[in-house]
């Protein structure tokens, strides 16, 4: 995807669509250029009057261009009070409604914007935009855009660049999660990361047979179901100077899950390749990291498991030695992700890092509690919870604190070994991050259960329903300015 400046007028731009934003009580402004003698003479304003537009937030409207205009067609869009982030939502309803008709060329008249919404607006964009459409049937499927020219905005190469970054690594986590189960298992998740690697990233892979000789019962247990052996992979991007910070990130990796011998339901298993979408969007914002290239030292870290009901599956009843030698008992086979999770945190802990974040799609709990839109964030330091927001706020992703307390541990005690593997159904989420907490020794770390937005079942917003790569930019931004 190419993005280009431009000065030239909106009426002369040769594009498939042209959007213009919108804000309420600026629509006249917004359309003059188009609406003068020369072009619509008039006639749009009263289209937009016949369709009741005023540009509050989410209204759109359309026109052909009829040769009044040099695009193809005009689409307007209304961003309410021009906030950031009804920028950006407009700017994916843009991009949604570009894919719908095969837009190739668009041309996106943002008006007098900051950069950082420059960049949010083109990533959104680009997320509206976006389909899994490999296994359709060619004919049915709608061309993408492949030039965004950007009139009457800045002209600094830095947001376009950053907003090129973030889109390469929030496509790649969204391919990821959507693709079939039969092509996403550990192996390929671990060449997904493996195919990353260059001069600032090394990565290091474990097979099953490793994995089990370090001690990794976790990893090791839930993955000895399946005929696809269990992955360990360790990614290290190192910038070119002297690091600023070292963080770790940690995604969980179960590439499907059946849920083992507490088999799920038809359709809780249906959408279950989704299941590592925490370590689809640590590998995505590994690529990013990777154009963007930040001064700090970042470890991405996950184990990639397919957790499947076998002669050799996990059993209830079993106690699993974990990595950091506290020992498990399994009340349930599908809480697997936690067991993945935890091995990893004790290894990440061992690097010593300064700050540790964990991406899991990890509970319903979460998503009774929350729903489709907000991550569930879990951290006992106020400094990280802050840094996260603020880096959610200006990605437009959604983080929300909850509680981590101590009072509820008492519901992972276990009768045979070191804890159980579940506390209950009342409050699911929080003791499945209790339970994390046990193999952490990094005072900044935040876990993140990412189960409600990880994954659209519907469209929601300018998201067509499968895959968001969801915190890929929130990581990003997060890191970014640890390293400035």
């Amino acid at each position: 995807m190419r993005h280009v400046y431009s000065s030239s007028p909106a009426s002369a731009l040769t594009a498939d669509l042209l959007v213009v934003l919108v804000p309420v009580g600026g629509v006249a402004g917004a359309i003059a250029a188009l609406d003068d003698a020369q072009h619509y003479n008039g006639a749009l304003a009263q289209v937009l009057v016949d369709d009741e537009f005023t540009g509050k937030a989410g209204q759109s409207a359309s026109v052909p261009g009829l040769g009044r205009v040099a695009a193809k067609r005009v689409l307007l869009v209304g961003v309410g009070a021009g906030s950031d982030t009804e920028v950006a939502r407009a700017a994916g309803t843009a991009g949604n409604e570009a894919r719908k008709r095969g837009a190739k060329h668009i041309g996106l008249a943002l008006g007098a914007v900051s950069d950082a919404a420059t960049r949010g607006a083109l990533e959104a964009l680009a997320e509206g935009n976006y389909r899994f459409d490999k296994y359709k049937a060619e004919a049915s499927r709608k061309a993408p855009m492949d030039t965004v020219t950007l009139l009457g905005a800045g002209d600094d190469p830095r947001a376009v660049a950053l907003a090129e970054a973030g889109i390469a690594g929030q496509i790649l986590a969204r391919d990821l999660v959507n693709e079939q189960p039969a092509e996403c298992y550990p192996e390929s998740l671990a060449r997904a990361a493996e195919n990353l690697a260059n001069d600032r990233i090394t990565v290091e892979v474990w097979d099953e047979v490793k994995i089990k000789a370090k001690g990794m019962g976790g990893i090791t247990g839930v993955g000895q179901g399946s005929a696809r052996p269990a992955r360990f992979v360790h990614a290290i991007y190192q910038p070119a100077g002297p690091a600023k910070a070292h963080v770790a990130l940690i995604g969980k990796g179960v590439t499907f899950d059946s849920g083992g011998l507490s088999l799920k339901p038809n359709d809780g298993m249906l959408t279950m390749r989704c299941d590592m979408a925490g370590a689809a969007a640590v590998i995505g914002t590994l690529k990013a990291l990777a154009a963007i290239q930040p001064n700090v030292r970042v470890d991405v870290i996950f184990g990639a498991v397919e957790n499947m009901p076998s002669g050799t599956s996990y059993k209830l009843g079993d106690i699993l030695k974990m990595y950091n030698g506290k020992t498990v008992e399994v009340h349930n086979t599908d809480a697997e992700g936690r067991l993945v999770l935890a091995d990893c945190l004790t290894y990440a802990s061992q690097l010593k890092p300064d700050a540790i974040i964990d991406l899991a799609t990890l509970t319903g709990a979460a998503v009774i509690a929350l729903g489709d839109w907000y991550s569930a964030l879990y951290t006992r330091s106020d400094e990280l919870n802050g840094q996260l927001q603020t880096a959610a706020t200006g990605a437009h992703e959604a983080v929300w604190r909850m509680p981590l307390p101590d009072l509820y541990k008492d519901k992972l005690k276990a009768d045979w070994g070191d804890l159980k593997n579940v506390g209950g159904r009342a409050a699911g989420s929080i003791t499945a991050a209790l339970f994390l907490s046990e193999f952490v020794t990094c005072d900044k770390w935040a876990h993140v259960d990412i189960a409600g937005p990880a994954f659209m079942d519907a469209p929601l917003m300018h998201y067509v329903a499968g895959g968001t790569g969801t915190m890929v930019r929130t990581l990003t931004r997060w890191i970014e300015r640890l390293g400035e």
